[in-house]
This record gives C-alpha cells, sequence and structure tokens, in this order.
C-alpha cells in the first residue's frame, strides 16, 4: 500500500516538475512506487525502457541519499549533467578521472547531505575510506545499475560487484534497487541473493523488439563470411555496429571498410581511454557510419537510430547477444540483427571459457596468508602477496567466501572464518568448475540458435524466460517457412552474400 505522502499524483508531479516527464512508461509507476513502500526492487526491462527514471523520481521523494552504482565512467557524468540540467536535487560523480579537487569538493558535499544523487564506479567501493563516506551519508536508496554483472550465470560478470552486498548492510539495508536489461530466471536469483534483497518486488517486462529483423547466414569459410560481411555493410542502411570477438579483427574489418568508402571506426579495450571516449563521441554524434568493435562497446550506448548490429563471430551467449542487438532500432524503426556464421566460431569462444580460473594451491596460498594473521587482511596486500591481480582476487575471495573460509568486513577487509580450509578450497574449485560448465552451456545456446530451423524469436526470448510463443514472422525462418523470401536488396540477399 502506497504511503499517502507519496501519491500517485505526488509521482506524476515530481516526474514533470523535476524532470520535465510528462507521463510516465510502461512500468515505471510500479517500480516507483515499489521503491517508495520501502521495498527492495528488481527491475529487468529493456534498454531505452526508462529505467533511470526510476530511482530519480524516487530518489527525489524520499529523505537521504541516493547512491548509484554504475560501471560506466562516461555514463555516471551523462546522468549526473542530465540531472544538474534539471529542476531536481544536485548530483555528483566520484571516479578516478576526476581531479582531486573534484574529488575532494564533492566528498564535502556528501559529507554535508548537500548532495541527493551520488554516482560511484564499484571499484570506488574497495576503498575503506569510500565506505566511510557512505556511511556518514544517511544513504536511503542504493541503486546498482547493471546488476547483472554481480552473476557469475549471466553475462559481463565483475568481480568488483560482488562486494556490493557487504556495502548494503554496512550501511543498514536501506532500499535496494537492482535495474538490468538482460537477466535470466537464474541470474535474476543471484542477483536477489547476492545483494541481500529482502523479499524484493520483482518486475520483469517483455524482452521483444519486434522492429528488429533477426537473421542468420551460413559460411564455409572465413573469406566468404568477411566478403559477404563487408558487401552487406556497404548496402545496409546506416550507421551499425559490427561485432567482433578480437581486436585483431575489428582492425582489419573497419580497414577493408574503408576501402569500400565506409566511414568506419574500430573500438577495443586495448586502445586508451582518452581514444576510445573519442572514437565514441565520433559515433554517437553522427561522424562516423559505422562502429567496428569487442564487446567491450556497447554499455550504456544509447543511440536511437542504429539501423543494424552485425556479428562478425558469434557471442559468447544468448545474454550477450540480446544485450548487443537491442542497440538497434531504439527509435522503433525497423533494423536488422544478423549473425554471420561458421561453426568454427563455436570453437574459439569455447576456448575462452577455459580462462580465468584461478589454480587451487592459489586459493590455498590465500587461505594460508588470511588464516595467518590475527587482524583481518587489506585485500590490496593480500593480492600482492599472492600474485593476482585485484579482479581475480575478489572472485577468489568471494568463492572462498560461498564455501564458508572467510568473512569479508564491511571495511572490505577479510578474516579467517570456522570452515576446514582443505574443504572450503575443494568447494570453491568446485563452484569454478561448475560456472566454467554454466559458460559451455550458454555457448552451445548460442550455438543451438545459429543452427535452429525454428522461430528464432521465439528461442531468443523464451531463453530469457519470456513466454513468447512463434511464429513471429520477423526472422528468416519464420519468412521461409511462410514462403516469404523477400528482403531488401540494398542489404544483400543470400545469394548474393554468401
Amino acid at each position: 500500500m502506497l504511503n499517502k505522502k507519496y501519491s500517485v499524483s505526488n509521482i506524476a508531479k515530481t516526474a514533470f516538475e523535476n524532470f520535465g516527464f510528462t507521463s510516465l512508461r510502461p512500468g515505471q509507476e510500479e517500480a516507483i512506487t515499489a521503491v517508495l513502500d520501502g521495498r527492495d526492487v528488481l527491475v529487468v526491462q529493456p534498454t531505452g525502457s526508462g529505467k533511470s527514471a526510476i530511482y530519480q523520481i524516487a530518489g527525489q521523494l524520499i529523505d537521504g541519499a541516493t547512491v548509484i552504482v554504475s560501471p560506466l565512467i562516461a555514463l555516471q557524468k551523462d546522468q549526473v549533467d542530465s540531472i544538474d540540467r534539471q529542476n531536481a536535487s544536485p548530483a555528483a560523480a566520484l571516479n578516478s578521472t576526476l581531479p582531486v579537487a573534484e574529488i575532494r569538493d564533492s566528498r564535502q558535499r556528501v559529507e554535508k547531505g548537500a548532495i541527493e544523487y551520488f554516482f560511484l564506479a564499484p571499484e570506488q567501493l574497495r576503498k575503506p575510506d569510500t565506505v566511510e563516506l557512505l556511511t556518514q551519508a544517511h544513504v536511503s536508496l542504493f541503486v546498482v545499475d547493471e546488476a547483472h554483472c554481480i552473476s557469475s550465470w549471466g553475462h559481463d560478470f565483475r568481480p568488483d560487484y560482488l562486494r556490493l552486498g557487504n556495502i548494503v548492510e554496512a550501511l543498514g539495508h536501506p532500499r535496494v534497487l537492482a535495474l538490468t536489461a538482460t537477466a535470466t530466471p537464474k541470474v535474476r536469483d543471484e542477483i536477489v541473493g547476492r545483494l541481500g534483497m529482502r523479499s524484493p518486488k520483482i518486475f520483469v517486462r517483455g524482452f521483444d523488439r519486434p522492429n528488429i529483423h533477426l537473421r542468420v547466414d551460413h559460411f564455409k569459410t572465413e573469406t566468404e563470411k568477411r566478403d559477404a560481411l563487408v558487401h552487406r555493410v556497404v548496402w545496409s542502411d546506416k550507421p551499425g555496429i559490427v561485432y567482433t570477438s578480437t581486436r585483431k579483427a575489428a582492425e582489419e574489418i573497419m580497414q577493408a571498410l574503408a576501402e569500400e568508402q565506409v566511414d568506419a571506426l574500430f573500438y577495443h579495450g586495448g586502445m586508451k581511454p582518452k581514444e576510445r571516449h573519442e572514437v565514441q563521441e565520433r559515433f554517437m554524434t553522427g561522424n562516423a557510419e559505422v562502429m567496428v568493435a569487442t564487446n567491450a562497446f556497447g554499455m550504456g550506448v544509447d543511440k536511437p537510430d542504429i539501423r543494424f548490429v552485425y556479428h562478425y563471430d558469434a557471442s559468447d551467449s544468448l545474454d550477450s547477444y540480446y544485450q548487443e542487438i537491442g542497440r538497434a532500432g531504439r527509435d522503433g524503426k525497423n533494423a536488422d540483427a544478423v549473425l554471420f556464421f561458421r561453426r568454427q566460431d563455436i570453437g574459439a569462444q569455447s576456448f575462452k571459457t577455459g580462462e580465468g580460473r584461478i589454480p587451487t594451491e592459489v586459493l590455498e596460498q590465500v587461505i594460508e596468508r588470511v588464516a595467518g594473521e590475527e587482524v583481518p587482511v587489506d585485500p590490496n596486500d593480500l593480492a600482492k602477496d599472492v600474485g593476482l591481480s585485484p579482479r581475480k582476487l575478489t572472485s577468489a575471495l568471494q568463492r572462498l567466501q560461498d564455501a564458508g573460509a572467510l568473512e569479508t568486513l564491511p571495511t572490505g577487509e577479510v578474516r579467517a572464518a570456522d570452515a576446514d580450509p582443505a574443504e572450503a578450497v575443494q568447494v570453491a574449485a568446485q563452484e569454478q568448475d561448475a560456472v566454467r560448465e554454466g559458460k559451455r552451456e550458454r555457448l552451445q545456446k548460442m550455438r543451438e540458435y545459429a543452427e535452429t530451423t525454428g522461430c528464432r524469436r521465439e528461442m531468443l526470448l523464451r531463453y530469457l524466460g519470456d513466454a513468447f510463443q512463434g511464429p513471429c514472422g520477423r526472422c528468416d525462418n519464420c519468412e521461409a517457412a511462410a514462403g516469404d523470401g523477400a528482403v531488401d536488396p540494398k542489404a544483400g540477399t543470400r545469394r548474393e552474400v554468401v
């Protein structure tokens, strides 16, 4: 029951007067109402459905600060600038790119209670002084954006998200609002568990994007596939995105497109942050036709007029594939999602599923190092001692904590628990193997999508937990079954591109 202080009319009034929204989109009002009722809330809605408005409006109505954990520094800046342009309470961000003076000013304003919306990268929460700052900020709403990053069973897992549940408890468990565009039922369960959400209200809206046409083209050789991709990009309506699995392929395909007079850019994680920012800005402002990129590009990208998303290589899962093709057609107009597929591509992705496993002997080292101390251990010191990157150490600590061998304190320090070390290491190693097997299963689903003769939309949406039933009439298989082989000749027909 919505508190009378927060009537539906108050929500609408705040939306209009503070943020300029003349109406709310489907799902927004229900989620806002649940947050205002004091509930923990998980929202799974397609990108572009206005999830950020939920915490903006709710935060404006609730006394106390709103903390938003977001993995993208560029997106943090965009959100702060957007809020500052509105008639809303002040916003600030804290991340590694800001000048020292600006960081100091933001911290002081938070301490004084002069900031309503405080944006943080999850990496910032490794720092005890940041956690201490939040404990003084009277946080009333803790928002986790891109919440699927907390799940090792989904795509784009980020170990730094694993400490968020401890932070929530250190802050006295304010209302938790978790937001994501993609989460299977299993991933939803892990989000709820990892964040310690209490009897959460879960809102899941339909994943279908009927304006996106789905298609898979099959090839025997790499040369055939690359020629077909270049041909299709040349003749397709633009702008568009081409995804590749490697940095090398991104650069080579960009060059091949440039030779065909296509104004293309490449983007991958090997570029310097400044270079990535400049390239992204060129594409977002319409000063380039095509972005050729690895999966490092895309999260937080909201360019409404993208007419195609082509995958030169298969994604590592249907979760990733849905997220990536969902960047097309956000203006509601027709768009294309085409997978250029060779069976060998799955083998290349399968090799990657074995990467990142932490050896059993390293897990043993971590436990021995922590158990050998009478006081809690700083993870930064621990990482140096055992020779792990902060990212891998965070993952190792979480596995050992799940196994009952370690405890993570609100400060981020760790101490030994009562579990038998040898048994805990075995449990942690088994969990790693289970996660790796989960990756293989998700990759197999990607193969099944590429090779199915049924409705592609039905398979994709049912995987995500949607009860959609085909035929959709908007994928290559449904069109073939209906005897409709018509394809826009500008995009190339199967005969032309194979």
